[in-house]
């Protein structure tokens, strides 16, 4: 049977012109037609994979309160803990917890007159009964930094434009996000994660060896199982809109393991610049006549203006944290208006 959602090999694109050119066309289709793949050849090593997710598992394992003393709701730049239940997608519960961080930065002044996504930019927040957790996060995250940046260039020459095409969109200031997260094991097929698209570039993600995430394709569910040295990438809304829709963000979700097991995962966003506005790229015709625009829901449009994306985003997924620090914007109607 013919893997519906393809492994890639990134080393592929040193391998001489001809093997280049044949990748490039590769990772084009699969993020055209499915919008997943299984990317090989990324140059993380299997005892820094086992790393993270050691780091992962120290972090779960630590008693409730020191966790909660770094919940989420104490920061306005949504870093933190989340509790099982307290992420929410579509509107409803998610079944895992986890630990998000972003690019360490200080804050921001608060101004008032300034873009409300301005309050996004700052520290992370970082448990006291685990420091050597800090050095461990920010390693991967600079490690899988790497690799996004290279399969981003291999993108843009797959769309036929400059390798560099969308770095001023990233460089400098970039907004890459990162999570920790744990499902426990419960009832099995219920939500970990509800069925949605990612809004960055790209997501990386590594997996444990444990089953758990689909994709939609043809109004079905596919499972996306762990493979040993391969990080599962799929598209984001950012990379839709760049070129206007030719490539898909696809919908995926996770479900939840069943009882007495666990699963455990690491997903990188990599994201552009807070104060970008992302371009509508000019495709070659060829391609151009294949593109579809970007997909429009009334309920959750995109926008090209990348900090009102990300921050609206967050307040959906996190009321509490909107609620505590954005309670002026909500007021506002800031969700209604996208």
């Amino acid at each position: 049977m013919t893997r519906l959602v393809p492994v890639l090999d990134l080393a592929r694109l040193d391998q001489g012109p001809s093997e280049r050119r044949t990748f490039l066309a590769d990772l084009r289709a699969a993020a055209r037609d499915v919008g997943f793949f299984y990317l090989a050849g990324h140059g993380i090593s299997q005892s820094e994979e086992n790393g993270v997710l050691s780091a992962a598992r120290r972090f779960f394992s630590l008693p409730d309160a020191d966790k909660l003393a770094i919940s989420m709701v104490n920061s306005s730049q949504f870093r933190g803990y989340t509790r099982t239940g307290g992420e929410l997608t579509g509107g409803k519960p998610d079944w895992r917890e986890q630990l998000d961080i972003g690019v360490e930065r200080e804050p921001l002044s608060r101004d008032t007159s300034a873009p409300a996504w301005t309050r996004l930019q700052g520290p992370n927040q970082w448990p006291k009964a685990l420091p050597e957790l800090r050095d461990e996060l920010l390693a991967w995250q600079q490690k899988v930094t790497g690799v996004a940046i290279r399969l981003l260039e291999a993108f843009a020459l797959s769309l036929d434009q400059p390798k560099d095409a969308f770095e001023t969109i990233y460089s400098d200031r970039p907004n890459h996000r990162m999570k920790i997260v744990r499902y426990p094991g419960g009832k099995a097929g219920e939500q970990g994660v509800g069925a949605h698209k990612d809004g960055g570039f790209l997501t990386l993600l590594l997996q444990d060896e444990n089953k758990g995430l689909q994709v939609e394709y043809d109004g079905a569910w596919v499972d996306v199982d762990p493979i040993p040295g391969t990080l599962v990438v799929n598209i984001g809304e950012l990379l839709e809109l760049a070129s206007n829709g030719y490539l898909r963000a696809t919908v995926h979700r996770v479900t939840t393991p069943p009882k007495g097991a666990e699963r455990l995962s690491v997903p990188f966003f990599f994201g552009a610049r807070l104060d970008a506005t992302i371009p509508l790229i000019t495709l070659p015709e060829e391609l151009a006549v294949q593109a579809l625009g970007p997909a429009s829901d009334p309920g959750n449009p995109l926008f090209r203006d990348v900090g009102t994306n990300v921050l609206k985003s967050r307040l959906r997924s996190h009321p509490d944290v909107a609620q505590r620090h954005y309670a002026d914007l909500l007021g506002q109607g800031f969700l209604k208006a996208g």
